[in-house]
């Protein structure tokens, strides 16, 4: 079964969640360790969690700044890879900047949202017209208690593979 289809089927069914998470395991073997999940999945809607475990920690036994960044860009990325089909268009992280305002003792939680009438302003119709587009993805990352801890602003760059030129 396809990963979309196994997207599809997750939204309402906990062993297709389950079956989706142990696939983005696999797949990104390099956000194993941090242990992310993604916790609910819509058409235009994602949340994802962080565990507050030790391979999270900081020096301090707070969640540390580059798991709670790697998680803005899971989360962000995985909602525009499941958006946009993935034979048409490229999907880079550009830039990724974050300010974290509250340190993170518990389990924390990403969630992004992503519109159809986004997708068309800042992305279908401005590829009509140029090569690629960078759009900011802004993600607010709170822990179980509700606390803010960091808002992350993830830059994507979007491109249609046929204007993708590489080096041999």
């Amino acid at each position: 079964m396809d990963t979309k289809k196994i997207v599809e089927r997750a939204k309402s069914s906990k062993f297709y969640m389950w079956l989706l998470n142990m696939g983005l395991e696999r797949m990104i073997p390099f956000n194993k360790p941090h242990g992310f999940k993604v916790e609910e999945i819509k058409d235009d809607y994602i949340k994802t969690s962080l565990p507050y475990k030790k391979r999270n920690f900081n020096h301090i036994r707070g969640l540390h700044a580059c798991a709670l960044a790697t998680l803005s860009e899971f989360t962000t990325g995985f909602l525009m890879v499941s958006r946009l089909d993935p034979k048409k268009y490229r999907i880079i992280l550009k830039t990724l900047e974050m300010d974290y305002h509250y340190q993170g003792k518990m389990r924390a939680y990403g969630t992004f949202t992503l519109t159809e009438d986004w997708l068309n302003d800042q992305i279908y119709k401005p590829l009509e017209a140029n090569e690629a587009v960078v759009v900011i993805c802004e993600i607010k990352i709170h822990d179980e208690e509700g606390n803010h801890l960091t808002t992350g602003k993830v830059h994507w760059q979007v491109k249609s593979w046929s204007k993708v030129r590489t080096k041999a």
